[in-house]
């Protein structure tokens, strides 16, 4: 019964494992003496392999430069800010929105999300229709008559 297949016949695929290479252990394993390790050294000894970025006592480039250390939030929100003043521009009773900035000029970047901020004065009436907006920012167009809604 050649064609039987029994627990004691199954092998991984040729080529698929490799045998552990037996290092510094005599002549016939082909690296004898140093073990590929080199000649005198800390490498050359156990456990002398250090962590990455050590520079053998000396202060590691990377608490060395102060620009690299710290926390930078990749998922941070950053609003094109619009001040209240720049609003006056627009008509009494219009509704400003991110199309209409726009069309004035008053954004670039529209991918950013608007936020107004209060700086300057607001006398008329408008329906503002944008991000975000401070509380001041929010109380001087609600004075001037108007509403704010976050989109």
């Amino acid at each position: 019964m050649s064609n039987y297949m029994g627990s004691n016949s199954l092998a991984p695929k040729a080529g698929s494992r490799f045998t552990r290479k037996r290092v510094a252990r005599g002549h016939g394993c082909g690296s004898v003496k140093t073990g590929g390790r080199g000649s005198n050294g800390q490498g050359s000894r156990s456990g002398g392999l250090k962590a990455p970025g050590f520079e053998g006592g000396q202060t590691p480039w990377y608490r060395r430069l102060p620009k690299y250390r710290g926390f930078k939030n990749h998922f941070r929100v950053v609003y094109t800010e619009i001040s209240v003043g720049s609003l006056e521009r627009f008509d009494d009773g219009s509704v400003v929105d991110f199309d209409a900035l726009w069309k004035e000029g008053l954004i670039r970047n529209l991918n950013n999300p608007v936020k107004v901020l209060n700086n300057g004065t607001l006398t008329k009436k408008l329906r503002v229709m944008l991000h975000a907006c401070t509380a001041a920012a929010r109380e001087a167009i609600t004075n001037a008559g108007g509403t704010f809604e976050e989109i």
